[in-house]
Order: C-alpha cells, then structure tokens, then sequence
C-alpha cells in the first residue's frame, strides 16, 4: 500500500525527502515527511489508499510514539474491538500496530495478521519488523551514528551509507536489544499417520483456502486478480469471484496466441468475471526491459524473465484496480515445482524443501511481485501466504502433495501429481481440465521465452540467440546503467537460489 523512509539520529529531512522520492511509485495518492516532537527520528511516507481512504494518512502520531507502515493489517477490527475503538483517531488498519505496541503485550507483535512492514519510534527507541515470510520489504543501514530504514533499496542509491541489509522475514529489530525472529515458519509433516481422513483434509483445506481469500480481499477499494489460466491463480480468482460484492477483474497476459491467453479465457468464462487482457511483443518486452530491471533490483536472469509478464500484468491491472490478488506461494506450499517430482519417494526431504523455499521466498518471487507491481502503484496480494493457510498447509503430509499416482486415473496428471491434496480440494470450484492440468511456468505459459530471446537479440544488437552467460552479462549492464551505486543494489539484490536436491536413496 505505500513505501516508506525512516532516520533514526539523523535529522536530515532533505536526505528523507531524496529517498523517498526514489520510492514515490509505490504511493502516488499522498506525500508526507514529519519530524518526530521530542524524538530524534524523520519519517516520510508515500501512499497507495485501499484501507481509509479518507483519513489514513502516515505517518501516525500518537502520544509522542510515530509509526510508518507499509501493508495491510487484516485482523485489524479485531484488534480495534479488543483495544478499545477510542483509542484510534483514523480508519487505518495501520494504527492498531501502534497501539498494540503501547498494550505492553509481551508478543503484540504475533497479534498482527497480515502482510507488512513498518518502523515505530518513541522518544528512546526504534523498532522496525517484517511479517512472517518477508512478502513486503524492508532495508536497513548505518549513516554515521544513526540508522537510516526503508522499503526499497534504491532509495539509498548514490547515498553515502553504510553496507545496505534487509531485515529479514519474521525478525524485529529494537535499538533496546537487536535483531530477533519472532516468527518461525512451522516444519512441514512428511507422512501420512494410519487412518488419516484424506476426503477430510481437503475438505478442511478448502475452508482454509475460502477463509484466506475473504480476509486477503479486505479494502475499501476494488480488489481485481491476476489470471494467468494455471491452477494457482484460477484458484484465487474463482474464489473471489464468488466472495466479491461486486463483479471481479481478472486480468492476462501473453504473445499473441499464448497458452495463457486462451486458459485464462477459458477460466474467466467460467467463473464470470470482468475479464482483461494485453499481448505484448517481443519488440515490447525489449522496450521495458530495462524499466523491469530498475524496479526489480535484480540481474538474476530467472527472476529477470519471470518478472516480464508480471509487469504487463501489473500495467494492466492498475488501470482498473489498485489491488490485485496472485496465487504466489501455492508451489512453496504444496510442492508444486517441476524438480519436486524427484523427491516424490522421499517424504523427509521434501518437507524440509518445501519449509526451505517458503522461508526463501522473500528474496525471489516474493521480492519479483513487490517491485514490479508496486512499480505500477499497484499492490499485490497473495492469499496462499495466509498465515493460517501456511499452519495448515505444513501439518498436510508430503505425501499428499507430491502424490504417487495412475497416469490413467481421472485425479492424476502423471504417474507423479504435484499439488495432489490442493487439486482435490477444489476440484468441484473449476473445469475438471484445468484442475488436473500439468502446471506450465509463467514464463512458458505466457509466450515470453520465445519474446524474450528475440528482445535480447534486439536490445544487444547480436545476430544470433544470447546464451545464457550473454544474457546475465546484459541484465547486469543494465543494471548497473541504471544505478548511482550499483554494487551497493547487486550486493543486497534477490537471487534465484533455488537447490534442486534430491535425496539418493
């Protein structure tokens, strides 16, 4: 919903109003930059309103204490009706984080539900802290004697500062104490205990799924989905198309005859919703290329080609809505990468993998949705990343998910069939094709492979395909042409550290 900037020592409000002007894509509605009353802090905020509009302007002043944040708080009438409605001045879901803080509860932090990350000082302290799995980001670094905070890395750029560092997932950092985690992702079960109800389990996994999507559509504002015509994102879709009070906007991308394209047509069809979408060229993507590169913050040539159609997509989207929703997290969640398929007869392993790459997220497609989305002033939200859905997703043994299967049965997509427990759990809410449908990469699905080699030709002016040596060599370029400081944003940038690994037996 915003980006943020935060001096904690630093009572330069200049230098917060350079760096969050490097940042104002994220929070084209407002601008404001307030110097703390008997603290020695600056913050300024740039805002997306989707919660109280009207009047949920950041930062927050309360009682000397000062908060900005960037996300949404999804239990926050909860968190009202339990604090006290008078305490609050604004509709913003924004303010309970404060409040909270001032309870004096031990863990208010775990009381928050939903994505975010926010920087609260009083007059001797700062805090800052990230939700469970990073999904909105947050930076830190030292200049001088003080700590400078913000949401994305090139509001440093060409800044003399100290090593730039992300505060990770699930942590919090107190000037009182240091850095801690205050969440830990939970281990995920391996093997199915005798007697487990299976029809049970994906019976409750669909409560769980209709319960995540209700809360994550939380706005004042129309939330749209991002429909690409695989299983993840029709999931989502379907699922708000029938919660929503009004009709929902689905939004497509590809190349001009693009599986993508032609499923999620199918998809729209099907569950009724206000359908959108764009083709784009290879002579497009060549266009962009280096806009996509800046926002991303990343030469890593995976995250690069994914994050291709997640712009034409978020370009779309943000002529319609400000908010959309995605199914990023399903394949952390349900094993639903093509290299899981290795680990199908090791349960162990692939618990341990699937925890890994959900606590790895952040700093890849996690990182990917923020920045290119956001760079459209659209916010991204990712139902799958509920923190409930992922306590229940990790109690659902490995063997449910990567499923040993009949080719030839009807709920199979091979003799092994990933995302097993999550196909059958929706199988009444799509076409039965799709459901059981191999899974296709965005990348692949959308026709950007194909675009993206004749871009690099066009972009590098080579006669001939880049290898992909050649082709991270020109994303690093790039890169490094669009930044004052560029080793600062390639030394802390995401990478795909994705370790295909496979137990021998």
């Amino acid at each position: 919903m915003c980006g943020f900037v935060c001096l904690w020592n630093i009572g330069d409000e200049s230098l917060a109003e350079k760096m969050v002007s490097k940042i104002a894509h994220r929070g084209p509605d407002a601008v404001e930059v307030v110097r703390g009353q008997g603290a020695p802090v600056v913050m300024a905020h740039c805002r997306l309103s989707i919660i109280g509009p009207e009047d949920g302007r950041q930062p927050i002043w309360d009682k000397g204490d000062l908060l900005v944040a960037n996300g949404e708080i999804y239990n926050h009438a909860d968190l009202r009706a339990i604090l006290g409605e008078s305490a609050f001045e604004t509709e913003s879901d924004s303010e309970s984080i404060l409040h909270l803080f001032r309870s004096g509860e031990l863990r208010w932090i775990a009381r928050l539900d939903g994505m975010f990350a926010f920087v609260l000082a009083t007059k001797t302290r700062i805090i800052a802290a990230r939700d469970p799995l990073g999904i909105k980001p947050l930076y830190m670094a030292r200049i001088g004697g003080g700590l400078a905070f913000a949401s994305e890395l090139k509001a440093f750029d060409g800044i003399e500062v100290e090593a730039v560092e992300a505060i990770g997932p699930g942590m919090l950092y107190d000037s009182r104490d240091g850095l801690r985690q205050w969440y830990r992702t939970p281990h995920g079960a391996a093997e199915e205990e005798p007697g487990l109800d299976v029809e049970a389990v994906a019976g409750e996994l669909r409560l769980v799924l209709d319960e995540a999507v209700a809360k994550w559509m939380l706005a004042d504002v129309e939330v749209g989905s991002f429909l690409s015509g695989g299983l993840d994102s029709s999931i989502i879709a379907a699922l708000a198309a029938r919660l929503a009070p009004y009709r929902l906007k689905t939004f497509a991308v590809g190349t001009e005859g693009s599986a993508d394209l032609a499923a999620a047509r199918e998809v729209a069809a099907h569950i009724g919703s206000d359908h959108h979408e764009e083709v784009f060229t290879a002579r497009d993507v060549a266009r962009v290329l280096p806009h996509v590169i800046y926002h991303l913050e990343s030469a890593d040539v995976d995250l690069v080609r994914s994050a291709i159609p997640t712009h034409f997509a978020a370009r779309l989207a943000a002529r319609h809505v400000k908010a959309v929703l995605t199914g990023e997290g399903a394949d952390e969640l349900f094993a639903g990468y093509t290299y899981h398929h290795g680990y199908a007869d090791h349960p162990h392993e692939l618990a341990q993998e699937l925890t890994r790459s959900l606590n790895a997220m952040h700093n890849i497609n996690l990182q990917r949705v923020d920045r290119v989305t956001m760079a459209e002033s659209l916010e991204a939200r990712t139902p799958f990343l509920d923190r409930d859905l992922i306590d229940f997703a990790q109690s659902i043994p490995a063997t449910l998910k990567m499923r040993r299967t009949d080719p030839e049965a009807r709920e199979s997509t091979g003799p092994t069939t990933e995302k097993w427990i999550l196909r059958k759990a929706v199988a009444d809410l799509l076409p039965e094709s799709l459901v059981w449908r191999k899974k296709a990469q965005f990348d692949e699905g959308s026709g950007t492979v194909a675009a993206l080699e004749e871009a690099l030709m066009i972009v590098s002016g080579a006669d001939a395909p880049l290898d992909r040596a050649a082709e991270a060599a020109l994303y690093e370029r790039l890169l490094r042409e669009a930044f004052e400081t560029p080793e600062r944003i390639l030394a802390a940038a995401g990478t795909w550290e994705s370790e295909e690994r496979v137990s021998a037996e």
